[in-house]
């Protein structure tokens, strides 16, 4: 069903359109097709997000998109949607440059007198955010599984970008403790950031660098304190207190990592939550949040359909990420035909934001689309996305459902929300929101955008991860 703007229409049909837009912000579904409402609603402009409760044993987090630290109207919103394509195609360059790194188990020595620019994440693009306590105070930090150590921004700081709130404050924490140089945990910076710490005769204190694939970068010791996530409290919790700073963080104080090595906030946490985490993002629509659930009780989930799991891709050389085996797409029920599926494992990430397939993989899915859409006006291509269309003439169009099927007979729904990236907000230039990897050989990326209302479920300890629809919010 497509509704031209100005066309004329009868009565009942007139109610019906009343209907359809009281109920704008709701998706409503056809077969092998998604109701697609416009124009599209940015985000307001509130930045932190404080709530969180316990319930049956877990701790769930309000969980937002970080670009509500951004604010601006819709003007500033056009400006900052190219440069969000950007900063995510530098993201992927340098996971896909990490990975190849640790993959041939080279670290790096860093000295004290320079910060070297080696492969990592670019923070201008890590899109969700909760609010944790560091020693009873309030930080809200950055949901990354691609990272695993944890930082703030801390007093007194050499050099710091500019955050929403107030730095931390080592030496008004009675708790507070750096590492020795000599300790485990000070060793397992170099497989968990790349890089070894920063210790000499002088310094008897575990340095550490993050840096990433920009030249963004954080810097400073590695310490214990007592986080609280919720009510939940996490005694002598390892992260590192930046002193030297800087980078497209957003307004953020930090970062949360979320990824697979020892000093990582699910293995520090292994103890209460038994390695469970899971996540529902929510779109950039205004008032819109999701949550992070840690703990494995899965009765807290507001899921609208069964969950189905698929096993993690064991990966001895690159384990602190999270790999899955891609075994099929369909797109409006039509099963998309590659030699490369299942052949190769695929990384899900929470800070990428658009999926990046194989070559010959995403073209099948393009034309596939492309087939399926051809009666919309076609748009110039931006940036990275390649198929574009022109919808501003629509108030709401029918879209083909992409499922993306793993291991296990598993399958995530791509929500209506993850399928097209506004370029333009009137919706003159509308993407599919998928692209493709320059090589064969490299890295696919499962991308946060294509996670939009559904609910991620890690099991670290049975090396599984589930998926299930889920509208998000915090209730």
């Amino acid at each position: 069903m497509l509704l031209m703007k100005g066309m004329a229409l009868l009565p009942f049909m007139l109610s019906l359109l009343v209907l359809l837009l009281h109920y704008h912000n709701e998706v409503h579904c056809y077969g092998d097709k998604q109701l697609l409402h416009l124009p599209w609603d940015t985000v307001d402009s509130t930045c932190l997000s404080h709530k969180s409760r316990q319930e049956k044993g877990a701790t769930i987090m309000e969980m937002k998109h970080q670009d509500y630290c951004y604010g601006g109207g819709v003007k500033d919103w056009n400006k900052l949607l190219p440069k969000r394509l950007i900063l995510d195609d530098l993201r992927v360059q340098s996971l896909q440059a990490r990975i190849k790194n640790m993959a041939s188990t080279q670290t790096r020595d860093v000295s004290d007198d320079r910060l070297p620019l080696t492969s990592g994440v670019e923070l201008g693009t890590l899109n969700y955010i909760v609010t944790v306590e560091i020693a009873g105070r309030k930080m809200t930090v950055i949901v990354d599984t691609g990272s695993d150590l944890t930082w703030v921004q801390c007093q007194p700081c050499k050099s710091c970008y500019s955050q929403k709130e107030p730095l931390f404050n080592p030496t008004a924490s009675p708790s507070y403790r750096t590492v020795p140089c000599n300790s485990s945990e000070c060793q397992s910076l170099a497989f968990a950031t790349g890089n070894t710490g920063i210790c000499g005769e002088n310094l008897p204190t575990c340095n550490y660098v993050v840096s990433y694939g920009d030249g963004s970068y954080t810097r400073g010791e590695l310490a214990h304190d007592q986080l609280n996530l919720g009510k939940t409290p996490v005694d002598n919790f390892i992260f590192g207190c930046g002193r030297n700073n800087n980078g497209l963080f957003g307004g953020t104080s930090g970062l949360l990592g979320l990824g697979r090595s020892s000093i990582s906030l699910v293995s520090q946490t292994k103890a209460i939550f038994g390695g469970f985490f899971s996540y529902c993002f929510p779109s950039t629509q205004s008032g819109a949040s999701g949550s992070l659930v840690l703990g494995g009780n899965s009765s807290v989930y507001n899921t609208s359909s069964p969950i189905s799991y698929t096993r993690m891709i064991p990966n001895p050389k690159l384990s602190t990420f999270y790999f899955l085996n891609l075994t099929g797409i369909s797109v409006g029920g039509v099963t998309l035909q590659d030699s490369s599926f299942g052949k190769s494992s695929m990384l899900i990430d929470s800070g990428t934001v658009i999926t990046r397939l194989p070559p010959t993989m995403y073209r099948a899915l393009k034309a596939e689309f492309q087939k399926q859409f051809s009666g919309f006006p076609t748009a110039p291509a931006f940036s990275i996305l390649d198929t574009c269309f022109n919808l501003s003439a629509y108030q709401e169009v029918d879209v083909p459902t992409i499922k993306l099927q793993f291991e296990g007979n598993a399958e995530m729904k791509v929500d209506i929300n993850g399928v097209f990236y506004f370029v333009k907000t009137d919706a003159s230039q509308v993407c599919l929101a998928l692209a493709s990897l320059s090589f064969e050989d490299e890295i696919g990326i499962i991308a946060n955008y294509q996670q939009r209302n559904q609910r991620i479920i890690y099991d670290t300890k049975g090396s599984k991860l589930g998926f299930a629809q889920e509208s998000c919010s915090f209730t």
